[in-house]
Order: structure tokens, then sequence, then C-alpha cells
């Protein structure tokens, strides 16, 4: 893990409020969740930033030597977005689209719906694990819109000058080897699953890690997880019989691999779009998440695992579009 520059404000943040209480309220955080980012954070500068009591945060001899860099550093950076952003903005043609997308199966038909809605365009796109760059990189005017995604309770932070608007909920699913006992049955338990080995992505500031702990916590324990991976990696820890993890409903299974959905559906995902207020897609946003949608129905139906899902729970969070009622699996 490399040091960041969202890390200095973190470091910031903590020292201006004087507690992590207040500093976790400001940057939109639990206080449990901005601890654990603290404590990487002091693992790599190397020790204790700050001095945690009663008295609050008090920077340690380490944190005066910190933070005054950080506090140089971070007007800098700042001013730096701000100008390139406004340099960028003046100088792109009406017919550029910058697009961003986490994992997620959205950003296809973002394309597609794109192209339809701005003929000419030049689409251009990125992918990120996490959707807080890609939130921070659409408030900055990088991006003109984006595939984000969010959990319970932990839902994105608005951001001035972008709007986000959720498209659908949809359960979390559990991972498998397919030669796995548990692979055999149409659906498993968090309880069981706890017990074994898994493989779980890095915990970043999208603060998927920490919904999914506060879920572990309620089988009593957390789960080992010896192993670190996202992607593709994750994809062939498991298929090699290492591990179980977690995925999408809409997750197609490849060889090697089973997806089953969790008794009692206890973890969620919900996907979101997100674009700019002033950007080109702005006038457009109902036919955009229409179109999205419409993708997104195609997936469900193409992935066996959630179509039986779906099946059974007529009842769950469907699609939903205010401007054309889009609300049937």
């Amino acid at each position: 893990m490399d040091l960041e520059v969202r890390h200095l404000r973190v470091i910031c943040a903590i020292a201006e409020a004087g507690s992590l209480t207040r500093a976790a309220a400001s940057l939109c955080m639990t206080q449990p969740g901005l601890s654990a980012q603290l404590r990487r954070i002091e693992t790599m500068l190397g020790g204790p930033i700050f001095d945690r009591g009663q008295a609050g945060a008090v920077p340690t001899a380490l944190g005066e030597l910190v933070l005054p860099r950080a506090r140089a550093i971070l007007p800098g950076i700042d001013g730096l977005l701000s100008d390139t952003a406004r340099a960028a903005r003046c100088g792109i043609t009406p017919g550029r689209v910058r697009l961003g997308s986490v994992g997620a199966p959205l950003l296809a038909d973002l394309v597609v719906a794109t192209r339809e809605l701005i003929p000419g365009a030049e689409v251009t796109t990125r992918c990120q694990y996490s959707p807080s760059p890609l939130l921070d990189d659409l408030a900055a005017g990088r991006l003109e819109a984006a595939v984000l995604g969010d959990n319970p309770g932990h839902e994105l932070p608005p951001r001035e000058g972008v709007f986000l608007r959720p498209v659908v909920s949809e359960p979390v699913f559990a991972l498998l080897p397919s030669a796995h006992p548990l692979a055999g049955r149409e659906e498993v338990s968090l309880e069981e699953l706890i017990e074994e080995d898994w493989a779980l992505p890095h915990p970043d500031s999208d603060r998927t890690r920490e919904y999914w702990a506060s879920v572990f916590s309620r089988t009593g324990r957390q789960p080992h997880a010896p192993y670190e991976a996202e992607g593709r990696q994750l994809v062939d820890v498991v298929r090699a019989g290492l591990a179980v993890s977690l995925c999408q409903a809409t997750f197609i299974e490849v060889p090697g691999v089973a997806v089953r959905p969790l008794s009692g559906d206890p973890l969620w995902y919900r996907h979101v779009l997100g674009w700019r207020c002033d950007g080109p897609l702005a006038a457009h946003g109902d036919a955009v998440v229409r179109r999205v949608a419409e993708g997104y129905l195609a997936t469900c139906a193409a992935a066996p695992a959630y179509a039986r899902w779906r099946r059974r729970h007529p009842d769950a969070p469907r699609v939903s579009d205010r401007a054309g009622g889009l609300t049937a699996w």
C-alpha cells in the first residue's frame, strides 16, 4: 500500500478536529473505519502519528514531523487539480465524454446510452476497484459520468456538482470452488462459510470491507482471510480451492467456481450512476438510467444463480426508473 494524497487529508482532518470521532464525522466515515485507516497510514509512515486518549488525538513527535509537510503539500495538490480540471473543461469539445466504472455490469450499457444520446461523441472509459476515486474525479471534472456502488449504511457521500442516481440494490452472493461441498446446495449460510479460509479485496475508502465485517460480526467471529486479492486474481484463488469469497449476484460463473446465494440475504450492494450536473449527460439523465436498467435486466437473465434467486423472491427490490416506470425484473 502506497501513501496517497487522501491519506494526508485524513491525517490533517484528525489534527484539525482533535479527535477521531469528530474527524470521522467531517470525513463521512465511521470512527472504527477511520481508526483502521489511521493504523494503516501509521504502519506506512513507521510509527504512531497521534497519541489517542481522553484528551483526544494529540500529535506525537512523528506526527509533528508529518503534519507540517502534509499541510504544505495539500494546497498545492488542490490547486493543481482545480487548475487542470478547469483547463480540461475549457478544452473539451462537446463530443468528448469520459466515463468511469467500478467492477459492475453497467459500463457497456452506459457507453451505448451515451453514444445513442450524443451521436458522434468520442467516448472513453477507465475502471477502478473502488468508487471513491471515481467520485473524486466526477467532482473535479475529470469524468463526465461513472458507474458507482455502495452498501447499506455506507452510502456514497454527496459531492458538489455531482448527481447520484441509484439504479438497483441486489444481494451479495458467495463465490465457491466448484468442488466445494457447499457448492451442491441451492444456497449457503454465512455461518458455515465463516469457518473457511477467505480471499477478500484490499480494504479501501469505499468501506466495503467495513460493511462486510459488521455483517460477519453477527456470526460471532470474523473470517480468516490469508488471501488479499481482487478481480481475476481473487477468482483464481477461489478456483484453485484455496478460499471462498463474495461476489455480485450478476457474476457469471466460470469453470471451476460456483456462485450461490447466502441464506437470508444478509449482504446487499447498490448500483449507482453518477454524472456531473453541468456535463453533457445531465439533460439525458432519465434516458441514461432507463437504458442502463434495461441492460441490467438482460444481465440478470444471463446469470443462472441470480435468475433462480429472483424467481424465488418476486418481492425483492427491483430496478427503478422514475421516468419510464421500468420496475419489472
